[in-house]
């Protein structure tokens, strides 16, 4: 139902730049995200509210609002991402994992399959056993002209309350230019009780 953690972000933009945060992300299922990303000195700098189709910026170090649809999440992820698909990454569940799946691989210790989409073509990775845990995931553009792909490793994964957790995840996307995020979780919890503070200060720019 709900979902807790503190994380560090490394992030490589496709400008090449490189930047690193801590963030702390609060999840109500299928409802709404809260965001807040702390800058230099343990400062939070920005705090963000997504639900499935509005996307809120508080820019606490230039003091500015931005008020925007669930589209923004695509212009920054340079992928069609929903609400639906960002809770998926971040708990660590495959996303874009259609139904239509066309050829599984087993052999001594994973299982592979690849499943077709109406956007990507996904193959996925996973341990056997009982867990089953996801370890890879890798997307395909399903339109060869755009030649988009999006690649997830899985790792670091910890037990807790019958849970287990990636605590370690790289993902880079490609099309014309590269994205590279490393997610660190460092803490984490799942069915808390949260609460999602968000005021809008009235001195701040609209934008």
């Amino acid at each position: 139902n709900t979902f807790f953690c503190k994380v560090k972000v490394d992030f490589e933009g496709m400008d090449g730049k490189k930047s690193d945060f801590n963030a702390f992300i609060r999840l109500k299922k299928d409802s709404v995200m809260w965001v807040s990303i702390i800058a230099a000195l343990g400062i939070e700098g920005f705090r963000i509210l997504i639900t499935p189709d509005s996307v809120k910026v508080i820019n606490k170090l230039d003091k500015v609002i931005q008020l925007r649809s669930v589209e923004y999440l695509r212009e920054v992820a340079k992928i069609p991402l929903t609400f639906a698909e960002l809770q998926d990454l971040i708990i660590g569940n495959p996303v874009y994992l259609d139904s239509n799946i066309v050829s599984y691989k087993k052999d001594e210790k994973t299982t592979s399959l690849i499943s077709v989409g109406e956007l990507f073509k996904h193959l996925v990775t996973v341990t056997n056993g009982d867990n089953y845990a996801l370890q890879h995931s890798k997307l395909d553009d399903v339109d060869p002209v755009r030649a988009r792909t999006a690649d997830i490793t899985y790792g670091g994964f910890e037990n807790k309350a019958g849970v287990r957790f990636s605590t370690i995840r790289r993902i880079t996307v490609s099309e014309k230019t590269k994205l590279e995020i490393r997610l660190e979780f460092k803490q984490w919890e799942f069915n808390d009780d949260l609460s999602f503070p968000f005021n809008l200060p009235k001195n701040y720019q609209r934008r």
